[in-house]
């Protein structure tokens, strides 16, 4: 049987890998997408993520990018709010990309189903905030702050510690009330990472996969592929579906994406043409 996630107002089957599209309200995205000062044009791309097949929309109104100061928890709420109650009734599943749990209120509020906290919790408030809502909860891994956290990130056994951490973090958040079929891990490729721990973790993304939760992969446009490539920012179109879809057939549940309609169309093929099974069309029901 598939694995499912209970997700605020949704049901989503894991049948197949899901598509998250990216939904930037900062003034300072590292992609140059960031909708801060045209909340309108936020809210059109979002529609256009679900027309090319976004299965959810993760929204975000602070920058997570290596060097990003922090947003002001009001600021913050003036900018995703409005976005986030436009696209409420846009079918797919809402998630909302945030550290504060005073955002997190906001947003469960305003209609989230998904709460994506790269701080994986840890921010005094935020479990009770999450475990006193319906929503679902994405717990990643991060080494330092995004401030620093480049700064020169360290590790004996980066699949061992990031694996063990998550375990710590899904036990907490039982522990507190969250549902286990509320929960999503991520291992935060980029985050307090250098390309070697970035490649380790994705060469042996079955070690996360093994705690038995579904798990997000989100290494769309990042400085990873840059790398890897030599390529900037804006050239990293291909090299991000073609890790989306190693990741799709590691195992990986959600795909964290910008290039949605590209993304589709490469896991349409990999789905007609493989022997694998997660191609199932029915990805969810109104719970």
């Amino acid at each position: 049987m598939a694995m499912k996630l209970d997700c605020g107002r949704f049901t989503l089957s894991l049948a197949r890998p899901l598509v998250m599209g990216i939904v930037n309200v900062t003034s300072d995205s590292f992609s140059g997408d960031g909708f801060a000062a045209d909340p309108g044009r936020a809210v059109a791309h979002g529609w256009r993520l679900v027309a090319e097949g976004a299965d959810l929309l993760d929204i975000g109104a602070e920058s997570s990018r290596p060097g990003a100061p922090p947003v002001a928890v009001q600021e913050e709420i003036d900018r995703l709010l409005p976005v986030l109650e436009a696209l409420r009734d846009c079918g797919v599943p809402l998630s909302v990309d945030t550290v504060k749990p005073e955002v997190m209120r906001a947003a469960v509020s305003a209609g989230a189903d998904l709460i994506n906290d790269i701080a994986a919790l840890q921010s005094p408030g935020a479990m009770e905030a999450v475990a006193q809502s319906g929503a679902a909860v994405c717990l990643m891994h991060m080494r330092g702050l995004p401030r620093t956290m480049q700064d020169d990130p360290r590790y004996q056994d980066v699949v061992t510690e990031v694996r063990d951490f998550l375990a710590l973090r899904v036990k907490a958040a039982e522990a507190a009330g969250i549902a286990r079929a509320r929960i999503v891990i991520d291992p935060g490729f980029g985050f307090g990472k250098r390309i070697e721990h970035n490649v380790a973790l994705f060469r042996d993304l079955a070690r996360i996969l093994d705690l038995g939760l579904p798990v997000l992969v989100g290494v769309s446009r990042k400085s990873m592929l840059g790398e890897i490539t030599g390529r900037p920012v804006g050239g990293r179109i291909h090299a991000s579906v073609a890790a989306a879809l190693l990741a799709a057939q590691a195992g990986a549940h959600v795909l964290r994406v910008h290039d949605v309609a590209a993304t589709r169309d490469a896991l349409a093929v990999w789905q007609a043409l493989s022997a694998d099974e997660r191609g199932q069309p029915d990805i969810m029901e109104a719970s």
